[in-house]
């Protein structure tokens, strides 16, 4: 049960400071997609891939003292910090997670990233067994509302099979 939620913090101490849900739940995502080992169960929501299983794990890190979450008011939303704690890195010296060396680069790659971009990446990523034309046309009609440019899709196209070459090149 704990292996889960270790490897969430292991992400997220590779990654240093994530800020936004949204882009937690991207990075999970996205790890998962490129073979890595995690396990959450994810379905098509209004910002893309979702997993009420990540929510939940992260609501019960931050309970046990394992993730800090910071609320900051930006005015005319909320956004969400979050960073592993001292009780955090304890608990991963005690819990085997392991999910690969090549984690760290991808983890500080992803969050490096904006938030908007990586929801684009995952949304890719989830229509992925359809024809580009197809995935292009949901984007459009599935995420109206991001405006989303043919060069953006490109771009994440890209991205993604350079996130992949990574992978293949270490495994």
């Amino acid at each position: 049960m704990l292996q889960e939620h270790a490897k969430v913090l292991l992400l997220l101490e590779q990654a240093g400071e994530v800020v936004g849900r949204k882009k937690l739940q991207k990075m999970v995502y996205i790890t998962q997609k490129l073979r890595f080992d995690f396990n959450q169960r994810f379905y098509f929501h209004f910002y893309g891939p979702y997993s009420e299983e990540l929510t939940l794990e992260v609501e019960e890190l931050c309970d046990l003292g394992f993730l800090e979450e910071v609320l900051e008011d930006k005015g005319n939303y909320n956004v969400y910090r979050y960073r592993i704690t001292d009780k955090g890195k304890d608990f991963l010296q005690h819990v085997k997670a392991d999910v690969g060396n090549l984690l760290p680069v991808l983890a500080q790659q992803m969050n490096a990233s904006s938030a908007r971009f990586l929801e684009l990446v995952s949304t890719v990523l989830y229509f992925e067994r359809l024809p580009r034309e197809e995935v292009e046309e949901k984007i459009q009609t599935l995420k109206a509302k991001s405006n989303y440019t043919t060069d953006e899709i490109t771009d994440a196209y890209t991205w993604i099979e350079g996130l992949r070459k990574t992978v293949q090149l270490s495994g």
